[in-house]
């Protein structure tokens, strides 16, 4: 099947090059000086650089420093091992790059929905409801605090949005006082405000720019240890300029078709569940790009195969871990047993998904529920 012909809907994965993210690019790989070098040639790149570090922020309204990256994973490693903190804790259901850089952390419990237990839900008229489960917020708060009153300070490592079902934690709300925050937004920068946080990565692929490029942001640069190098001293290896240019190209054109995305997702959340499926985290807060679906009766394996036969492009979790199909450690943690966990795959939407896409995708959904119902 040819390329035009396929339905791509695995934008949480990697979402296509914005237009005007690969014109930045093309026009920034006709000059290749570093911008580490002292000649014109290098001062040019370096102000450049300087340029769109300053327009990234400005587009992500954010009032800290900027250190460039490789994408969310090397910002990750960094803001991690690096960090001045006592302690990190975390949740089961990160990304793996954050698993993997915080093997001895502390994670915290979060419910069926995949919220963590001491965040709140506001309420219909903006009020913080009560904790969700106050006996183990109150819990949390403790061990959060510990029995010094807080003379260590500790990082909190939490995702912004999940990678695999799109709940949003409501970080706002977590208790903070000497504790730092690490948020991992690359699901949701450029789509959502980002959250009130010390520390946050985010990587360009996700939102319209190119592979390869990303960012550390910190509210302060003491937040972490200096490695020399690049990067005012903070990250080594030479700027990728025309992925950063394209990155900032990227930000500045993103439109609102998140809104758009709302309403596909409600129809589709819909369908499913009027063929027989089940929506991941159904009643959470969610983003709007990204959906998880459970096929009672067929696995995830033979669910991504027949899809990709359609010429329809989906996932089972994470792209880091989709082509292993392990068990996901996100559902697991929700409570999912092994079985049910197997049958579900991730639909994400972009900018260019449409109604008509919708309609293919369900048609494809229900003609798989049917037979596998037989």
């Amino acid at each position: 099947m040819a390329a035009a012909d396929r339905l791509y809907l695995d934008h949480a994965a990697t979402t296509p090059m914005l237009p005007e993210a690969r014109a930045a690019m093309v026009e920034a790989l006709a000059r290749w000086a570093n911008p580490s070098s002292p000649h014109a040639d290098g001062r040019a790149a370096r102000a450049e650089l300087e340029d769109a570090r300053s327009r990234i922020a400005a587009a992500l309204d954010w009032p800290g420093h900027v250190i460039f990256t490789s994408g969310a994973s090397e910002a990750i490693a960094i803001g991690l091992g690096r960090a001045k903190a006592g302690r990190i804790v975390t949740s089961p259901v990160e990304h793996d790059s954050v698993l993997r850089v915080t093997p001895g952390a502390e994670r915290l419990e979060v419910d069926g929905e995949g919220i963590l237990f001491s965040l709140r839900h506001p309420r219909a008229g903006g009020d913080p409801s009560p904790a969700l489960f106050p006996a183990a917020a109150s819990e949390m708060d403790s061990r959060l605090r510990g029995n010094d009153g807080y003379k260590e300070k500790i990082l909190l490592a939490i995702q912004h949005v999940n990678n695999e079902t799109g709940v949003i934690q409501p970080l706002d709300a977590f208790p903070r006082d000497d504790a730092i925050l690490f948020a991992d937004c690359a699901q949701s920068a450029g789509k959502l405000p980002l959250p009130d946080a010390d520390m946050i990565a985010i990587s360009a692929h996700k939102f319209g720019g190119p592979p390869g490029v990303g960012a550390l942001l910190l509210r302060d640069l003491a937040l972490i240890e200096p490695s020399g190098g690049q990067e005012q001293g903070y990250r080594m290896g030479t700027e990728n300029l025309p992925g950063i240019l394209a990155m900032a190209a990227a930000l500045e054109a993103r439109s609102e078709w998140i809104s758009t995305a709302a309403d596909l997702r409600v129809r589709l959340d819909a369908a499913v569940e009027a063929v027989g499926g089940e929506v991941v985290a159904r009643d959470a807060p969610r983003i709007p790009s990204i959906a998880s679906y459970r096929m009672p009766g067929l696995s995830a394996r033979a669910q991504l195969i027949q899809f990709d036969l359609a010429g329809i492009s989906v996932s089972a979790g994470s792209a880091c871990s989709s082509g292993s199909l392990k068990p996901s450690h996100v559902l697991s943690a929700m409570g999912w047993d092994e079985a049910a966990a197997g049958e579900v795959v991730r639909v994400s939407f972009g900018p260019q998904t449409g109604e008509a896409d919708i309609d293919r995708f369900l048609s494809s959904w229900t003609a798989m529920a049917e037979r596998a119902r037989r």
